[in-house]
């Protein structure tokens, strides 16, 4: 970037809507959106959005929206492997009442400080903070100046938004609220005097009713 470039970047982060096979902790299953997940997510955009790409998780609940949508506007979609959802282990496809018949109070140790706890064989939150931040980062100089479409998940969408508003590691899970199809949007201003990102804005079209 010469001394004299400036650029502004739109970043809308849209969370996937509900898989099939209802609420259960699914971060590395790869199940496709239910009948409803597509209708949340078709809801939660609308014509006069405007983007230049569309950059997605290679998991079923998120790719084929971002296909979808990537056709439907003849932009590009890009593919960002290390966007895709944490790891719970052994809580993959459990419930959450599941979860705590099982493990007694781990779950409420893992809400309360995902930093400091590990589910059994699951991904370090330290690592899937870094693998998701290095990703993001990369992609926000990638398509700098540009208005762009993230599809992803839940927990990705919580580490970039810690990462844009200073939120701790511990927490990072606990402070925000990140429903079915819920948009958050980022801007990212690059210049001289250096880069400034900040969060705009950040619903789910369903509670507005």
């Amino acid at each position: 970037m010469s001394e004299f470039t400036s650029t502004s970047t739109i970043i809308d982060l849209i969370r996937h809507g509900e898989p099939e096979g209802g609420q259960k902790f699914r971060g590395a299953l790869d199940d496709p959106l239910s009948e409803l997940g597509w209708q949340q997510m078709r809801g939660a955009i609308a014509e006069k959005d405007r983007w230049d790409a569309v950059v997605s998780s290679p998991m079923k609940r998120c790719r084929f929206f971002a296909e979808e949508v990537a056709r439907a506007r003849d932009i590009p979609l890009h593919i960002a492997e290390n966007l895709r959802e944490v790891s719970f282990g052994v809580w993959e496809g459990l419930t959450a009442e599941a979860i705590n018949e099982q493990f007694g109070d781990d779950l409420a140790r893992f809400w309360s400080n995902p930093g400091s706890f590990t589910p059994p064989e699951g991904e370090p939150m330290v690592e899937f903070r870094d693998r998701v931040v290095q990703c993001f980062r990369q992609w926000q100089d990638e398509l700098a100046g540009q208005r762009v479409l993230v599809v992803c998940h839940g927990g990705v969408i919580r580490m970039i938004l810690a990462d844009v508003l200073g939120v701790p590691l511990e927490r990072s899970f606990a402070s925000v609220s990140v429903p079915y199809a819920n948009r958050s949007r980022i801007r990212v201003d690059q210049s001289v005097h250096g880069e400034f990102r900040s969060l705009l804005s950040h619903f789910s079209s369903e509670l507005l009713g």
